[in-house]
């Protein structure tokens, strides 16, 4: 069962759906097509993905620049809609929500890391959390984000400015943000990306941690074999499409 979040009585998205890993998968893309239009035409981002993902589960995605990976988790999360096929995530069909929809969707059933730390400089720790939680109208904001801050051990940075934090920190407050409303989904944007070796290994120590004590599934997005490797499952995308990794191939 999922930990909950504690100083809260909202309901877990994460444990309502780990707690029956039989259920329907978090994760359901079905012939997903992403095509954009340009000023030299029509540009194919995805061409028939096929994805799913159940409960708990890790899966890491490589792949080369510019190969869609990051258009993958955009349309995943309703960031960007797809142009064909099926997506649909905690059982619900995310083509078929308006913007108002999508928005208090993510807010509670989505979770978003990204490279670039995307925190207010003008806010602190404390705040950059609990927006979002106040946002979506969750009872306890402050007090839930506290208590997200103090599960990546930022307990003692609450009342820090963004530029009063190392990296590390910074992209500690962007995965208890991602956190904070307690997601069954997490999607990860190569979050190492902008941190050195020591410091991402325990960024994403502490992120695998995370999903595996509350339930939520990862889906990592990373130019790194071995934090792929890491995942359950390995897929690489290439030209818009994805495949995935026999285990024992993986690097």
């Amino acid at each position: 069962m999922a930990e909950t979040i504690p100083g809260t009585d909202a309901r877990n998205p994460a444990a309502d759906f780990a707690a029956d890993s039989a259920a329907e998968p978090i994760v359901e893309l079905s012939s997903v097509s992403l095509t954009l239009q340009g000023s030299a035409g029509s540009v194919n981002i995805l061409r028939g993905v096929d994805l799913t993902a159940r409960p708990g589960e890790t899966v890491g995605i490589m792949g080369a620049s510019g190969a869609g990976k990051t258009s993958l988790l955009m349309v995943l999360s309703g960031l960007e809609r797809a142009t064909g096929g099926s997506v649909r995530v905690a059982g619900q069909d995310v083509l078929a929500m308006d913007e108002d929809r999508l928005a208090r969707f993510r807010g509670s059933h989505v979770g978003i890391v990204f490279q670039g730390f995307h925190l207010i400089p003008a806010m602190t720790a404390l705040e950059n959390v609990a927006l979002p939680l106040e946002l979506a109208g969750v009872r306890g904001a402050f007090e839930r984000a506290r208590d997200s801050l103090s599960a990546v051990g930022l307990s003692h940075r609450l009342s820090h400015f963004p530029g009063q934090l190392s990296g590390g920190e910074q992209q500690r407050v962007a995965v208890a943000r991602a956190f904070a409303s307690a997601p069954p989904l997490i999607l990860a944007d190569e979050p190492t990306g902008n941190l050195d070796h020591a410091t991402g290994e325990k960024v994403m120590h502490l992120l695998f941690d995370l999903c595996a004590t509350r339930g939520a599934t990862l889906l990592l997005v990373t130019h790194d074999a071995d934090l792929a490797g890491r995942c359950a499952r390995h897929l690489v995308m290439a030209d818009g499409r994805l495949s995935e990794v026999a285990k024992e191939n993986a690097v």
